[in-house]
């Protein structure tokens, strides 16, 4: 990866995701020579490899109207995603919702006998990160330690916000309960060992979804999020808005809005994470209703309702993590918290640099809650 980031010299987009793209179409290849030849195991990790590069190549194609490079990158990484599930013994589901189909995957905890019944974690994506991104940070070592898993697509994720065009939805609990229901369908899952875990903006969707769906025995925050709002505050008073002007949002005047703008337009960073990716995600199309937006995703007034045991984890240089322990003191549920340490390799957003010690943490304290 690191030579393929190495080739693209030039800052222009387009060389980025063309490199990107022939690294992944690269993979492909060789998963489909794999695969006919017989070697399954071979042809499952470039198709993983795949699905796993197209994503870093669509990334930066993130906003509307929808980019044609960005609507065949994601249907080869579909295809090489569903490719590497069907290899791995993974079952389809199509979940309904709102008159879509969420698609999903059930995957069986390693060494269970078909029908055996074992609990179940349901992974919850967050802002911009796929199935196969779940799979390979979570639901491997969720399998390896003896629990079914769960993936899906929700609105505002995946394929429900690059064929459908469905937006994101603050109230996840309409989401989740037909997963739940889908995944209670099921003879081999254990009733009373349902678990919901989400990670980055799936820190605020799984709590809220908590908040109504009762029939979860567990619930995991990684990191826990409050409100999509929160942080609003402080970016645009960095931005340069008045104090007066920041006390007035989510309001928010023309000459404020254009005076934002245009420092957003003139920070590629910022304007990939409001504009192209807030908001396409969120399904806006400007600044004052990305902020309207963002402030009905809240757990004010609801989080008393979360009554399951709750695990938050608090990453030492994650900012979006600096607000666990708040965040758990206005819970009425048994909470824990856990921390990750830079020196542990775990110290970014959602540890991604050391996902086995996470998971190794996580899945260990779901052990003990259900021993």
């Amino acid at each position: 990866m690191a030579a393929i980031a190495a080739s693209v010299t030039s800052p222009d987009d387009d060389a980025f995701v063309a490199a990107w793209l022939a690294a992944a179409d690269r993979h492909m290849r060789g998963a489909e020579d794999a695969e006919k030849a017989g070697h399954t195991a071979h042809a499952r990790g470039h198709y993983l490899r795949a699905a796993s590069f197209y994503e870093v190549a669509i990334h930066v194609l993130y906003g509307t109207p929808v980019d044609r490079r960005l609507s065949e990158a994601f249907d080869r990484l579909t295809k090489a995603f569903d490719r590497a599930m069907s290899l791995e013994g993974a079952e389809a589901l199509s979940i309904p919702f709102d008159g879509h189909t969420m698609p999903g995957y059930f995957l069986r905890a390693d060494g269970a006998a078909a029908g055996e019944k074992r609990p179940v974690v349901i992974c919850v994506n967050g802002y911009d990160a796929t199935m196969a991104d779940m799979y390979l940070a979570q639901a491997i070592d969720a399998c390896r330690w003896g629990y079914h898993c769960v993936l899906f697509d929700g609105p505002g994720q995946g394929s429900m916000l690059v064929r459908d065009g469905l937006a994101l939805v603050p109230d996840w609990e309409r989401v989740v309960t037909p997963v739940v229901d889908a995944a209670l369908e099921r003879g081999d899952v254990d009733p009373d060992k349902v678990v919901l875990q989400g990670w980055s903006l799936g820190g605020y969707l799984a709590a809220r979804a908590a908040t109504a769906e009762h029939r979860l025995a567990a619930c995991i925050l990684d990191p826990p999020l409050w409100s999509m709002f929160e942080g609003m505050p402080r970016l645009v008073r960095h931005l340069g808005l008045s104090e007066k002007a920041v006390a007035a949002l989510p309001e928010i005047s023309d000459e404020d809005e254009a005076t934002l703008m245009k420092v957003i337009d003139a920070s590629p960073g910022l304007r990939w994470k409001i504009v192209q990716r807030g908001f396409w995600v969120n399904g806006v199309v400007d600044l004052r209703g990305y902020m309207a937006s963002c402030a009905t995703y809240t757990l004010d007034g609801r989080a008393g309702e979360i009554r399951c045991p709750t695990l938050a984890t608090r990453a030492e240089d994650d900012l979006l993590a600096a607000g666990a322990e708040e965040f758990l003191g206005r819970l009425t549920c048994p909470t824990t918290l856990v921390r990750f340490g830079a020196l542990e390799g775990a110290g970014d957003h959602c540890e991604l640099q050391n996902r086995w010690l996470a998971n190794q943490r996580i899945l260990d304290w779901l052990d003990d809650i259900f021993a």
